[in-house]
């Protein structure tokens, strides 16, 4: 596979994590605790792909660039909205494994309520990696796209 087909199958495994933390959420809020049980887990599969796959995508770029990173190329107030996404998106990030590790143990464990606890924090930060992951993919390779 070429490297460079990376960042798009990453913002794909992003994006089909978003849907499915929504149907998750969904489902739970109808009581379907089965489903909600496997769409969560599916996410969870899903994540750890894109956490493969990203990790990949530096390691060849670093062997055939010498960088770890893809240059942004937008100029001007576009760089501070990129960057400030790009932060919060790498800081948030890095919780994200912990956190659904965690939500989701306790869960299978049915220990509901410290689920509850630990799933109010864990989904909207969750949810906000996906999403700005699929943001900053369209805003590197696309938007601003070196030519």
């Amino acid at each position: 596979m070429e490297y460079t087909l990376l960042p798009t199958i990453n913002a794909t495994l992003n994006s089909i994590s978003v849907i499915l933390l929504i149907l998750g959420f969904r489902e739970i809020k109808k009581k379907n605790i089965a489903t909600h049980k496997k769409i969560m887990i599916a996410a969870f599969v899903v994540s750890v792909v894109f956490l493969i796959c990203y990790l990949l995508h530096k390691y060849f770029l670093y062997v055939n660039t010498g960088s770890y990173n893809t240059t942004f190329s937008g100029e001007g107030i576009w760089r501070y909205i990129y960057f400030s996404i790009l932060i919060t998106h790498v800081v948030l990030a890095a919780f994200v494994p912990v956190l659904a590790i965690l939500t989701i143990r306790r869960g299978l464990q049915m220990d509901v309520e410290k689920h509850r606890k630990i799933a109010k924090i864990t989904y909207p930060i969750w949810m906000y990696v996906s999403v700005t992951g699929v943001i900053v993919y369209f805003m590197l390779y696309h938007i601003f796209q070196k030519v």
